[in-house]
């Protein structure tokens, strides 16, 4: 899978949107907060293509429940062992998926990490700047690693998550 970084792109915001109110429709009240996350979520930032929702649920329990019901709007669900605290849905063809469902415990770790990260690149445009930086230099050498790319960009986001608890 090629990483391939696009410049921000408004529509984005658009797609959420409309995934978003899909994706309340077939979980119902099970999902008690649905947000954009990822790169795509911050205005300016470079990004690969690809919408990251984060889903807030009581128990992760319920995610086996869901399955039924996301696929009828096109997600398929990808058990990924080194997920511990979240499950994971990809709608689009494989290998070129273009949205990413996190299903996570509502005010858990995983959910107040994703948002806090997000949060703080929004509202620290210096630290968005880095983190584009980053994104392209790793996206270059790692090319056709996606997945060292994504590890490589973890040293950052923990950096982030430090300052950000800070606060």
């Amino acid at each position: 899978m090629k990483v391939q970084l696009s410049e921000y792109n408004p529509h984005w915001e658009q797609q959420y949107a409309f995934e978003q109110n899909e994706i309340g429709k077939a979980l119902g009240d099970s999902a008690i907060r649905i947000e954009h996350i990822g790169s795509t979520s911050i205005k300016g930032l470079k990004a690969k293509p690809i919408i990251d929702i984060l889903v807030g649920v009581r128990s992760l329990d319920e995610v086996p429940s869901f399955i039924d019901a996301l696929s009828k709007i096109d997600y398929e669900y990808v058990p990924k062992l080194q997920f511990k605290d979240r499950r994971f849905f990809r709608k689009g063809l494989w290998g070129q998926g273009t949205i990413h469902l996190h299903i996570c415990e509502y005010n858990g770790n995983e959910w107040a990490e994703k948002l806090l990260f997000r949060d703080y690149l929004r509202s620290h445009p210096q630290a968005a700047n880095e983190y584009a930086v980053l994104k392209n230099q790793l996206a270059s050498k790692y090319q056709f690693d996606r997945s060292t790319y994504t590890k490589e960009k973890e040293p950052f986001i923990q950096m982030i998550l430090q300052k950000a608890k800070m606060l």
